[in-house]
């Protein structure tokens, strides 16, 4: 029915083109017949001369152009045919390889540093210090040197776990909120703690909303239950100067400051979005704005799409914001109008039907991707995500499960994805793109200008921060790619904390040991296990089961999966198939040698859940299994007590958890 009716609506088209050519003659002929009486025969005669030579025309073709306005019949009903418009010019950003040349470009990040816990939030200041804060309370001080960060102070800042920071738009102040209801004032270019208010309340997040020169150095902080926001002077003892208690219905989900306007904007969790201002203007809606009701803008997006936006970001100039919410739509407004720019799509259903159509990632990192990402969503970390614009505002960077997109918004594409073969998810982020503040001093705007190769050198060293979901650590993304990201002496994780109570215990079990062992001998309660181990070949896999083993890790873990005819996997001491660590706590990369293969029985390999993720575990075939080839590390053989591994695969096991009824277990590990 649907081609029928294409068919006639065609035709129905090219019937009222006819009628319409064919008035448009019958106006031409009558035009000439009266031209011809008024001037004569011989002028009758030249136009049909005239005629008589023209190319002739089919009767029912249509007119060679489009009717002028006017000429349109009043006859005709439905839409007339428009010429085809000319192609729109697309958009270029001007100058876009200088912006990218001061922007991260590496896949892989240069360096990171330690907390002792997980590391929450980082924020970069124009005075050029990095500050991190981590879960259990602690701030660190960074200052940015020519390459890289260099440690200054760390403090105890808190009892509770931090909420939020903020720094001033000149750099010169910090805050951290935590749910022990306490705020502390820093002065960062002195790195020193210079206040600390006591409050009635937990404070969800807080944000400076003063600009440079303005009396007051006024906070902005929300209550995490309730939709109230308080003002506070930065520097008093915790006096309250003003009170919003009905700016919000809902608790406040982020607070920013456009210091470039003197505006100030929040979220709460019904997605409304409000603009305001500081005591300076009386905390009245703002008149810059142009708009004076909501209704004319797109600030009702979160509401209609029934989201919750988590933060926002400001461009330099202050015409544009970006927001996180909980759809993971990446949405951008123009500031002073609040009309909607751009909105990227960066659901998990858009990247699983870019993985079906264009493989962007391998189909196990993917599917490690993909869970790790619904685990974010139900560990509450969503709302760590940030974004951040460029000096520029003509780049917007933000995390996704691709790695750190840097989207040109002039041109509406993704110019690079910074960090594409880490194994972290990327949560928060700043950036740096200026120079140390030594070099700034020295240099003025005609040294800069100059060809001297002693004053190039001097240049910039763009840096981008991140946190990481469920890592003690904070990554840095330079131009530079790192000397060695798979070696065994890995130097780009620095380990800048004190060792932790069992890392110490495993260091001083270790000491004098030796940490490549050659081979060992598994005691179990169905026998002793003789293997050979291949340090040459996997050094890092050998040192973690060497350790282990030296330090009684393993002593007591149960066979928890046995498949018949297959293999016996151990190692886990939770006995569930999910727990166990490396001596390193966390996942380390694979070690594939071409001649290490999975071609005979009794070949001892780590178990993983995919690429670089061996922890612990390990298991030993009774088959040969080269399907397993290039997916697990062969780093040992059986050489004596086959006897032993066969009658622990033969024994009888769970149909669904391939545990066996009767618990085996290693009783100890002898190293040799």
């Amino acid at each position: 029915q649907r081609w029928r009716f294409l068919v006639l609506r065609k035709i129905e088209s090219k019937g009222r083109m006819a009628d319409l050519g064919e008035k448009r003659r019958r106006r031409s002929s009558s035009s000439s017949s009266s031209s011809s009486s008024s001037s004569g025969s011989s002028s009758s005669s030249s136009d049909s001369d005239s005629d008589s030579s023209s190319p002739s025309r089919r009767e029912d073709s249509p007119p060679p152009g489009p009717l002028p306005p006017g000429d349109e019949d009043d006859d005709v009903i439905g839409p007339m045919p428009v010429l085809a418009g000319r192609a729109k010019k697309k958009k270029v950003l001007q100058f876009e390889k200088l912006y990218l040349d001061n922007l991260p470009c590496t896949e892989a990040y240069e360096r990171s540093f330690m907390h002792r816990d997980v590391v929450t939030h980082v924020v970069m200041t124009k005075t050029d210090f990095l500050i991190t804060a981590s879960a259990d309370g602690h701030v660190k001080f960074w200052k940015k040197e020519e390459e890289g960060v260099e440690f200054v102070k760390h403090f105890r800042a808190h009892l509770g776990a931090i909420t939020d920071i903020t720094v001033s738009s000149d750099g010169l102040l910090l805050a951290s909120a935590a749910d022990d209801k306490s705020i502390k004032v820093f002065d960062v270019a002195n790195f020193d703690m210079i206040n600390m208010m006591s409050l009635k309340y937990v404070p969800g997040h807080c944000c400076w909303i003063y600009a440079h020169g303005q009396a007051i150095s006024a906070i902005a902080i929300s209550e995490r239950d309730s939709c109230a926001i308080h003002i506070y002077d930065g520097h008093s003892a915790g006096e309250e100067i003003h009170c919003l208690p009905k700016r919000h219905m809902s608790p406040c989900t982020f607070i920013a400051y456009n210091a470039q306007y003197d505006v100030v904007v929040s979220g709460d969790a019904d997605g409304m979005v409000e603009y305001w201002t500081g005591p300076t203007h009386g905390y009245k809606f703002p008149e810059n704005a142009e708009f004076e009701s909501k209704m004319d803008t797109d600030l009702y997006e979160f509401a209609k799409k029934k989201t919750v936006p988590y933060s926002i970001c400001f461009s330099p100039n202050g015409e544009l914001f970006a927001s996180m919410a909980a759809d993971r739509m990446v949405r951008v407004f123009r500031f002073k109008t609040g009309k909607l720019y751009r909105v990227f799509d960066e659901t998990l259903h858009m990247y699983n039907e870019l993985q079906q159509a264009n493989s962007v990632l391998p189909s196990m990192d993917f599917g490690r991707r993909m869970a790790t990402e619904r685990e974010l969503e139900k560990s509450g970390a969503l709302p760590l995500v940030q974004c951040v614009f460029d000096e520029s505002s003509s780049f917007l960077i933000y995390p996704c499960i691709l790695g750190i997109k840097v989207v040109n918004l002039i041109t509406n594409k993704c110019a690079r994805i910074v960090g594409k073969q880490e194994n972290v998810r990327l949560l928060y982020l700043t950036l740096y793109q200026g120079t140390p503040s030594k070099n700034k001093a020295t240099l003025t705007l005609e040294m800069r200008a100059s060809d001297n190769p002693m004053l190039l050198q001097q240049s910039a060293d763009p840096t981008m921060v991140c946190t990481a979901f469920k890592k003690n650590r904070f990554y840095m993304f330079t131009r530079r790619e790192p000397e060695d990201t798979k070696g065994a002496e890995n130097e780009r994780d620095v380990f800048n904390e004190k060792p932790s109570r069992e890392e110490q215990l495993a260091a001083t079990q270790g000491t004098g040991e030796k940490r490549l062992a050659d081979s060992a001998v598994l005691h179990t309660t169905a026998g002793d296990v003789f293997i050979k181990l291949f340090p040459q070949d996997c050094p890092k896999t050998v040192e973690n089961f060497t350790v282990h083993a030296l330090n009684g890790y393993y002593n007591g873990h149960m066979f928890h999966r046995v498949i018949k005819s297959f293999m016996v996997q151990t190692g886990d001491p939770t006995a569930t198939g999910s727990g166990g660590e490396s001596i390193w706590g966390e996942p380390f990369e694979d070690e594939l040698s071409a001649k290490l293969r999975h071609d005979r029985p009794y070949t001892v390999s780590m178990a993983n859940s995919g690429p670089h993720t061996n922890g612990s575990q390990f298991f030993i075939t009774v088959v040969p299994t080269p399907w397993l080839d290039n997916k697990h590390t062969v780093f040992a053989r059986v050489t004596r007590g086959m006897e032993a591994v066969q009658s622990i695969s033969q024994v009888k096991t769970h149909p669904k958890t391939d545990k066996p009824y009767e618990d085996i277990k290693i009783v100890s590990i002898t190293i040799k």
